[in-house]
């Protein structure tokens, strides 16, 4: 009889574990099959607001709160809408990190408006941001705004506070730069560094074996003992960088004296101004609210709602890029 309890309690709790075990499971792929459709509904869209109707809600709403009752009710009600016949100017927001990882984004907006916008009367206002980054990512991104020169649409940037180093490089690709007057212009230069721990390993008896096939593929390194051939090249790949960086700026703006401003040194407003890195002193909303005048106004983004797989996909891509050092920022 003692056989008999102890084998059916034995039984009780295997079949436990294997129920409990089943719904971990099922729980597991609900929730990962929930994330792929997240992933399959939630993709990337690109909103577009219209600026002058916000403008004059906004007008509206203060005019209101200033006035008494009997006078509130004068005020005309009516929305903006708008209107064919007007220019129109499409605004777009480039806050740039050091990868600039906001480029996916602006490629999608800027396709948008190659399709849409008519290039004798309509106009692209980019409000930027970014104190600069790694060489590639910055110069993909004026890439795409040279996309908008090319098509011949005019291309205005306003820098509220900062657009250096690969900032700038975006930034000079515009027919017109404008600048708040303590915005921060220029940097024009490019920059790399290299830790090197060699010595330490070698106190402590810690040999590190590097092979390459390619007399330059690693010019200095973390970890192995840099030589003088290595700098030399190093330093020669840095300079062949920062030329390509100054003629970059003197195609887009020949009137600069590039000699004189790709020093490295950065410029506030006004004296960006005195050195032809920018055109004029005015902040984007002066630019924008000068514009609802006569145009009409389209604020385009990029919304995306990310789900759980692709959480977890950017939590590791993040930790990926933690691990990388590039090469060189600008």
């Amino acid at each position: 009889m003692e056989f008999l309890t102890a084998y059916f309690l034995f039984v009780a709790k295997g079949v436990t574990l294997l129920v409990f075990l089943l719904l971990g499971l099922l729980l597991v792929v609900a929730i990962v099959s929930r994330g792929k459709k997240q992933d399959k509904d939630d993709r990337e869209a690109l909103e577009v607001t219209y600026l002058n109707s916000e403008l004059f809600d906004d007008k509206l709403q203060l005019q209101a709160d200033l006035l008494d009752k009997a006078e509130r009710k004068q005020i005309k009600k009516s929305p903006i809408k708008p209107d064919k016949s007007k220019s129109r100017l499409f605004v777009i927001d480039f806050d740039g990190d050091i990868y600039a990882s906001e480029t996916s984004g602006l490629r999608r907006q800027i396709t948008a408006i190659l399709q849409a916008a008519d290039k004798d009367k309509d106009k692209v206002l980019l409000c930027l941001e970014s104190p600069g980054g790694v060489v590639h990512g910055y110069g993909l991104a004026a890439s795409q705004l040279s996309r908008l020169r090319a098509a011949g649409i005019p291309l205005v940037v306003a820098v509220d506070k900062v657009a250096a180093s690969g900032g700038y490089m975006m930034a000079c690709v515009a027919d017109e730069i404008v600048a708040a007057p303590f915005a921060v212009l220029g940097s024009i230069g490019v920059v790399a560094q290299v830790p090197n721990i060699h010595r330490l390993l070698k106190e402590n008896k810690v040999d590190v074996e590097l092979h390459t096939a390619g007399k330059y593929k690693r010019t200095l390194t973390l970890l192995g003992e840099n030589t003088d051939e290595g700098r030399e090249k190093f330093l020669a790949e840095l300079e062949l960088t920062h030329d390509l960086f100054k003629s970059h700026i003197h195609k887009f703006r020949p009137q600069i004296d590039i000699d004189t401003v790709a020093t490295g040194e950065t410029w506030y407003g006004q004296q960006a101004i005195e050195n032809q890195l920018a055109d004029k002193l005015m902040t984007s909303d002066d630019y924008i609210l000068s514009a609802a005048q006569e145009m009409d106004i389209y604020q385009l983004s990029i919304s995306h709602k990310q789900g759980f797989i692709e959480k977890l996909k950017e939590q590791f891509m993040h930790k990926q890029k933690a691990q990388i050092s590039d090469r060189y920022f600008m």
